[in-house]
Formats: C-alpha cells, structure tokens, sequence
C-alpha cells in the first residue's frame, strides 16, 4: 500500500500486490467506494500471477477529501499520474460502474503502450442522464434526488443503496448478505461528503462517446441484464456500438454489484478475457 501526490497537492491511496515484472491489472472502483470493493478480484488474479493494483479516487476512501476535482477530467489526470508514479506499461484496466467512466477517459488519453486492454463492467458510459440526445437515460430528477439524499442523511441512504438495488437484495428469494451490506456502508462512509456529492454530476453527466470512439485496445463489456442502478439497455447496449474493439457480455438476472454477487463466474470471464491474444 502507498500514496501519491498530485500536482494539486491530493494525496492518492493505492494498493500494489504482486511481482512488480508481471502484467499490472489496475482497477477502479464505484461511487461511492474504495479500492477495497475489488478484494475478490485483488485476491484471485494475484494467485493467477498478475499484479494487482487499486486505487482509491480521490475523495474517497484512504484518499485526500477533496472539495475540488472531483469530475472525469480530473479523476484521468490522477490515473495518469499514478501509472506514470508506478511506471505502468502494457496494463489492464477494469472499471465498475463510475469506475468504467473513469477508465474510459483514463484509457483514451494514455500514453501509449500504458494500455494493454480495458474492461467495463456494469459502467456508466456513453452517458446516464437523459436529454435530446440521449432519450433513453434517466431523468435529472433522479440523480437530485441522490443529492438530496446524500445531504438530508448520508449514513441511511448509504445503507438504502446495498440492502436494495446495487446487489438486487430487493428482488423476491434474494440470498441477503448482511456483511456486504456492511461494508459497502464502510467503504462509503470514509469517503468525504462533498466529493461524493460532486461525483454524482461526474458519474451521471459526463458525456464519455469520444473517449469510447478514442479506445484503440480491446475492450470487454460486461453487464448485468437486472442492473437496477445503470440499466443496460441505455449503457452497456450502446457503448458496444462506440468502441473499436469491442466484446460485450451480458448476464440475465445479475445485479449492478454482480462482480461481488457472483465473483466466480465474472473472475472467469475476466481471466479468459486477459488471457486471449
């Protein structure tokens, strides 16, 4: 574990497992986690010889609470100055969720040879909220209200999110785990209140269609069919359409937080998908 610091002063939390000669998988983390939501992954490609590394955004987690920078731009320009920092090359990027947002941008700015492949899994892009352009997204109305209640009380609505929609433990004979629930409420809690706040803009109104058009490694998408937090059909269904080099995968009945749900069978898919020429 170590930390970075920004040309604007932020200190950037991250873990880096592994033989520092092997392949770097990085991954990135949702709103409004750490890098600690990326254990089953950190722990099961470290065992297959990868290095592993996750880091937290900034404003969140271990890292500095920020009251500024928390947007796309700015969250790339701290993932180039990490792998610059860790002398990254031939990498493989994962994001979830405001996680792909953020490797999406990250991977279309990349030096080059920092980038080997990029993988997107459950993630916001092209872009979440509706407008003439984008009439299938979500209505502003939703993403005010996560503001409204992430101010009125962030301690309940940070356990409203788990015990409901992100994991799908609100569908009929779903098997409830009380210590996922629990720890996403931790992760979330450490993070800072403003910057989560503004990260709700970021994840919701960034526009990420030419970082995807930009993408010229191979990209895996994968999906959940009952994501209940992106719905499939206005993120997943259209970047495909975006990218180069793109695979998409979908899973009928997984969740939004399915990397955590079913880890066995997305840790698979991921290793198959590293592994390919």
């Amino acid at each position: 574990m170590g930390t970075i610091t920004t040309t604007d002063g932020t200190t950037i939390f991250y873990k880096d497992w592994g033989l520092k000669s092997a392949q770097p998988v990085v991954f990135h983390h949702g709103w409004p986690l750490s890098a600690d939501d990326w254990d089953a992954q950190m722990l099961f490609f470290l065992g297959q010889g990868y290095r592993v590394i996750a880091h937290d955004r900034r404003g969140h987690g271990r890292s500095t609470q920020t009251d500024t920078g928390n947007d796309m731009d700015t969250y790339a320009a701290d993932m180039i100055a990490l792998a610059k920092a860790l002398d990254l090359k031939q990498a493989i990027h994962v994001g979830h969720s405001t996680g792909g947002g953020e490797v999406a941008r990250y991977v279309a700015r990349a030096e080059k040879g920092r980038v080997a492949k990029a993988v997107l899994i459950g993630a916001v892009p092209p872009v979440m909220v509706r407008s003439e352009k984008n009439p299938g997204g979500l209505p502003l109305e939703v993403f005010d209200g996560f503001r409204a209640a992430l101010a009125a009380n962030r301690a309940q609505f940070y356990r409203d999110i788990p015990e409901g929609p992100f994991y799908g433990f609100n569908r009929p004979g779903a098997k409830v785990y009380p210590g996922v629930i629990d720890n996403w409420w931790r992760q979330g809690m450490i993070g800072g209140a403003k910057a989560h706040y503004d990260c709700i803009k970021a994840f919701s109104e960034t526009d990420f269609t030419e970082d995807l058009k930009a993408i010229d490694v191979p990209v895996l998408i994968l999906h959940g069919e009952d994501d209940q937090i992106v719905p499939i059909a206005d993120s997943a269904h259209l970047s495909i359409k975006l990218v180069r080099h793109g695979t998409l995968k979908t899973y009928p009945g997984f969740p939004h937080g399915m990397a955590t749900t079913h880890a066995d069978v997305i840790n698979a898919d991921l290793l198959a998908f590293f592994k390919a020429a």
